[in-house]
């Protein structure tokens, strides 16, 4: 059991950074702290539609895997 929870909380570490740097990674809306810091600037220079799509197919995955690693521990964690 220990072995299942130490390789969850390694995935969960992984899938942590990975969707911050995903996130990170869009495409400013406007409006937010993305025009503060100079977001509005690139505006004209970001990625094309189908790198956009793909960049949130990956985010949504990613972030699916987080929820269900963060759920599997807590399983672990109320029933051990």
């Amino acid at each position: 059991m220990t072995a299942l929870r130490i390789s969850l909380q390694v995935v969960l570490v992984l899938t942590s950074a990975i969707l911050i740097l995903l996130i990170l990674m869009h495409k400013g809306k406007g409006g937010g702290l993305s025009d503060m810091f100079g977001g509005g600037i690139s505006s004209g220079a970001g990625s094309s539609g189908v790198a956009e799509r793909n960049l949130n197919r990956i985010t949504i995955v990613s972030a699916i895997l987080w929820g269900v690693v963060v759920f599997t521990l807590g399983l672990l964690t109320r029933f051990s």
